[in-house]
């Protein structure tokens, strides 16, 4: 015996038709509209045609549970023929079980959470998008949302390969914004970045009563980061990019909310007549101005992990000038490439980085204990924030 449930609340019109088929087998129809889904050659019995696993699997209109009851063979358990109207589920309102800020830190050990991403050397950023749905639904109360946060930027900087991309909480006005970020949630790092407001998107949900939803933006916020890195480096800020796939935005940001909103390292969402919905910020959140825009600690991330695996040959080498040599030529052809692409400032490779690695920065009791120390400078390129025109009055022929 089975039950047939409706996947969504609204899928009124829904019905589940049995057939009797071949070797003691059933075909099921389910129609919705004109919509229909036919399932042929299924069985009771375990195995690739048992009807829980292939409907189940398949059906966007359904879900099956086996209603069980003892003392039936598997013939006497086949649902019998008929057309049957299939009944809504409940509506009643079931409160959400609490979620423990742990699950979402994990363990390292175990390779789950955001503990076993440390194993994974080849990510750049960090976002959980799924955490607002989780508080949404009651799951976590502001607090739990803040420590998960505060948990997504520690784990950044302790790997210092990544950056978190950070969500505000739903439903806030600009002031509002603010306040959370300076007052209740008070981020300070250089390995954060906040954007607001969230982005109004088309509802993947088939028959939705609302063809449109809003979500947090920090998914399209990574496809934008990882577009700009693919399409100019991630020396290029990204910002006053478009967001695609985007629809709208729950509240249009003000100039004047802009320049409260960005100081405070708050990225903005806005809506421009004639260029679309863009990108309009690229801060991060630290109050440490050399470590400001994004972009700057993005490139010294890549800087920093290529020269780490750029020089893996060194390991076990005699440690002499010879090496040094070697090691000062290969960073320095790895930097003037960076330059060349435009990621550094400076008119020629000696204004736009420096290396040293010789006698004076590896002495004997460096050399002792088996170190190896290579200083390298750079002079990353900043974006250009703002754009000011000045425009004065004057006569002609006046001095």
């Amino acid at each position: 015996t089975l039950r047939a449930i409706a996947r969504s609340a609204d899928a009124g019109g829904v019905t589940v038709e049995i057939a009797e088929s071949a070797d003691d087998t059933f075909d099921v129809t389910i129609r919705r509209g004109s919509s229909e889904e036919k399932f042929d050659g299924l069985t009771m019995a375990r195995g690739a045609r048992n009807v829980f696993e292939v409907v189940n699997k398949q059906s966007t209109l359904v879900t099956l549970e086996e209603v069980k009851v003892s003392g039936l063979s598997l013939a006497e358990r086949a649902p019998a023929p008929g057309t049957y109207p299939l009944a809504l589920p409940e509506t009643r309102a079931v409160a959400a079980a609490r979620l423990s800020p742990d699950v979402y830190q994990g363990n390292a050990a175990d390779r789950t959470g955001m503990g076993g991403l440390e194993a994974v050397e080849q990510i750049t950023m960090l976002c959980a998008p799924d955490l607002m749905a989780a508080y949404q639904q009651g799951a976590l109360d502001r607090d739990g949302v803040k420590a998960i946060q505060l948990a997504m930027i520690a784990h950044c900087e302790r790997m210092g390969d990544r950056v978190a991309v950070i969500d505000p909480l739903p439903d806030m006005n600009a002031q509002q914004a603010l306040n959370w970020r300076m007052n209740e949630a008070g981020y300070d790092s250089k390995y954060a970045a906040l954007y607001y407001p969230w982005i109004q998107v088309a509802n993947p949900t088939p028959g939705a009563a609302s063809p449109t939803i809003l979500v947090p933006p920090s998914g399209h916020m990574a496809g934008i980061w990882a577009r700009s890195d693919g399409e100019r480096g991630v020396h290029k800020a990204p910002a006053n990019e478009v967001i695609r796939g985007v629809i709208g935005l729950p509240i249009n940001i003000t100039s004047s909310e802009q320049g409260q909103l960005n100081p405070a390292g708050i990225n903005c969402i806005r809506s421009f007549p004639g260029r679309g919905i863009r990108v309009w910020g690229a801060r991060t959140l630290s109050s440490d101005p050399a470590w400001r825009y994004l972009n700057v600690r993005r490139l010294f991330n890549y800087v920093e992990k290529s020269l780490e695996n750029g020089t893996q040959w060194v390991v076990f080498e005699p440690n002499d000038y010879a090496l040094w040599q070697r090691v000062k030529r290969d960073v320095s052809a790895f930097l003037k490439r960076v330059w060349m692409d435009g990621a550094l400032f400076g008119q020629t490779p000696e204004e736009a980085f420096f290396v040293k690695c010789d006698a004076e920065n590896n002495p004997p009791e460096t050399r002792d204990v088996g170190q190896l120390i290579i200083d390298v400078g750079i002079a990353p390129v900043k974006p250009a924030e703002f754009v000011i025109f000045r425009i004065s009055q004057f006569t002609p022929g006046a001095e």
